[in-house]
């Protein structure tokens, strides 16, 4: 499957979630920076609030765009111990990254969220929504978050992600909505005609869209 581009992948996956439109228990969260377009697109067709959770990938030695692990702005974190000791990657590097990473998660969450209010997610039922998954440790950093601040019920919504780990994302949460698994996975990218970066402006434009 190849999506156009961000927002059409939402609007596609918004399709698949009607059964939660208007309903006052539930919250879509986007993952900065890619994840919050697709999520503005379902909050807007479903007519639900709004929020993120900042996630920083931790990325391997010489390698940075490869993640071992990744910490949210509030400080869960993940990270792939198998993956750690086959490299043989050292406690004081993962010291210096987890600091830096979290470091610059929360320093996103402030930028993103100045005029933002926070939702209380307690009782409540989660989308997670990213534009795609590879190795999976954002996502898995947000859902032990998510899990923290005592959500009811998380979903993740994922137009592609890898086989392997969207079997272990099945793992940890409620329900996956996910538009396609290809065995030839290489990168999320490959699976979008336009996919630039998305910026913070544009993140912080579509949340403050949402406040109007």
């Amino acid at each position: 499957m190849l999506f156009t581009d961000r927002k059409h992948a939402g609007k596609l996956l918004a399709n698949l979630l009607t059964k939660y439109k208007n309903d006052k228990n539930t919250i879509v969260i986007g993952l900065p920076r890619g994840g919050v377009v697709l999520a503005y697109e379902i909050a807007k067709e479903l007519q639900l609030p709004i929020d993120i959770i900042c996630a920083r990938k931790i990325g391997a030695p010489y390698n940075p765009e490869f993640a071992i692990g990744a910490i949210t702005e509030t400080g869960e974190s993940f990270l792939d111990l198998g993956t750690i000791e086959r490299l043989g990657i050292p406690k004081k590097y993962l010291d210096v990254e987890i600091k830096k990473e979290s470091e610059e998660a929360a320093r996103r969450n402030v930028l993103y969220k100045k005029n933002f209010p926070p939702h209380d997610l307690e009782g409540k039922t989660v989308i997670l929504v990213d534009d795609g998954i590879a190795t999976g440790a954002t996502m898995k950093a947000t859902i032990k978050a998510v899990k923290n601040k005592k959500a009811k019920t998380v979903i993740v919504a994922i137009p592609v992600a890898a086989p392997d780990t969207l079997r272990e994302i099945k793992k940890e949460v409620n329900e996956v909505i996910c538009l396609a698994a290809p065995i030839f996975f290489q990168a999320v990218g490959q699976f979008y005609e336009d996919f630039p970066q998305t910026s913070d402006q544009e993140v912080i434009d579509l949340l403050n869209e949402d406040l109007k």
